[in-house]
């Protein structure tokens, strides 16, 4: 199946790249996840559409990106409220909608949340690199070029041809339960464990009854946190592999929670990980935002997010 023009990039923004899933099962050749920031928006987005899991979207930070439209195109919105504009006139997130060729989809500054995604019906099409189309910056792969660009002026990104598609023009919204409110204090759950036991009493007592403030030090790679400074043990150890939302904590003593364009191996000692829905919803965090930690168990980390993916990917 072939692909089609769908948007012309008149602005681009600070940063809007494609993201899918991620890319898995290359982390031994160095190479990272990648993948949208939040998870949980994403999917979102794209069952809006009836979209496969996995199914590509422009994530929108910081807002700034104007889209004009080549062609008729069912899209959703979801995530961040980036104060979005139809020809000046302003989009609800969290829903479907219709743009016809010469609208402009403009994205303004956040309102509430840091990062939108915007899904197109059958998914934005790009050169698949190493299993996956999201764009990694770092490491030059994926995204609409494939080489892991941001959208620049002029840029072309295109999707699957509505002929080939059912394409339902209805309007579908998320139920009201699923819209976070990113204005409220987030309840980051994570897994104890790796190196916590390394860590002082105190420290640990901090870590979560403490809030934490994000810090302008905070990207894709991982989330700085300011708050009290966490001590222990062991400042440096061999370097092992790092998973989506590990701890880690540097010899200066503020945590780092490692996102999706982390490194593969780190040799700081670890707390433990934030889960995958809580790491979505750390990626919505501007600077400045405070936030908490709550410890959770493996069992109950790995049954909610087994439910998370079931909805979404059945079976």
């Amino acid at each position: 199946m072939g692909s089609e023009p769908v948007f012309r990039v008149v602005t681009p923004g600070p940063l809007a790249m494609l993201q899918d899933a991620g890319r898995f099962g290359v982390r031994h050749l160095g190479i990272t996840q990648g993948g949208a920031a939040d998870l949980h928006a994403w999917a979102w987005a794209n069952w809006l559409l009836g979209n496969a899991w996995g199914a590509a979207t422009v994530e929108v930070t910081f807002g700034g990106l104007v889209l004009e439209a080549v062609r008729g195109a069912s899209v959703a919105l979801t995530g961040a409220d980036l104060g979005v504009t139809l020809d000046d006139v302003a989009v609800t997130p969290w829903q479907t909608l219709r743009l016809e060729p010469g609208q402009r989809l403009a994205f303004g500054s956040p309102r509430s949340g840091l990062r939108a995604y915007l899904a197109v019906a059958g998914g934005f099409c790009a050169e698949n690199v190493l299993g996956s189309l999201s764009a990694v910056g770092r490491e030059r792969l994926g995204g609409h070029d494939g080489e892991g660009g941001a959208l620049a002026v002029g840029d072309v990104v295109h999707g699957m041809p509505e002929d080939d598609l059912a394409v339902d023009h209805a309007v579908r919204k998320v139920p009201e339960s699923e819209r976070l409110d990113y204005s409220e204090l987030p309840e980051l759950d994570m897994i104890p464990g790796a190196q916590i036991a390394h860590f002082t009493g105190r420290s640990i007592f901090d870590v979560f009854n403490k809030v934490w403030e994000v810090d302008n030090r905070s990207d894709r790679m991982g989330i700085r946190l300011n708050g009290p400074l966490i001590r222990g043990a062991v400042n440096n150890m061999i370097s092992e592999g790092l998973a989506l939302g590990a701890v880690q904590v540097p010899p200066d003593g503020h945590p780092i929670v490692l996102l999706n364009d982390r490194q593969t191996i780190g040799g700081y000692p670890r707390l433990g990980t934030v889960t995958p829905l809580a790491c979505s919803r750390l990626a919505q965090c501007k600077p400045g935002t405070r936030v908490r930690f709550r410890p959770k168990s493996l069992e109950k980390a790995h049954r909610q997010y087994a439910e998370f993916l079931r909805f979404f990917r059945g079976g």
